[in-house]
């Protein structure tokens, strides 16, 4: 199952699914993970990659896709650092003085790793670049 926000995101998704011979083995669906999270099958493996930082409301995110993950859970997100924040504050200007509703969001580091956490998951690997912080989780046995 591989679901998107962008109609357009998911468009590119088929065509490159398509491209490398694996069409009909991955099912597309285009919409918001949190409306539709009641509508969606477990998978072995959940993936937020760059979702975070496009999505308002971080508790229901993370624990609605965690709750969704049987074994592994990996996200991505800006790493909550001033600059970070300064350049995010930028972009959602300049979005809002085109007219453009689109907002990205920089969520406490912190908060998120504690609700991967008390989603029964334990970090196996953590990175950290300037802006970007990487979590790579298993569920933790009895969980």
């Amino acid at each position: 199952m591989h679901l998107e926000a962008a109609a357009a995101y998911v468009a590119a998704a088929e065509q490159e699914t398509e491209r490398r011979g694996h069409g009909g083995r991955v099912e597309f669906r285009h919409g918001d993970f949190v409306c539709l999270a009641s509508e969606l099958g477990s998978a072995e493996l959940v993936t937020l990659d760059r979702v975070v930082c496009c999505y308002p409301e971080l508790e229901p995110l993370i624990s609605l896709s965690a709750e969704k993950a049987e074994r592994y859970y990996a996200l991505s997100f800006p790493h909550d650092r001033w600059y970070v924040r300064a350049h995010t504050w930028w972009q959602n200007h300049q979005r809002r003085r085109a007219g453009n509703a689109f907002r990205t969001f920089v969520h406490p580091v912190t908060r998120i790793e504690a609700l991967v956490r008390a989603a029964g998951f334990q970090v196996l690997r953590s990175r950290r670049t300037l802006v970007w912080a990487v979590l790579v989780c298993r569920r933790r046995d009895g969980a």
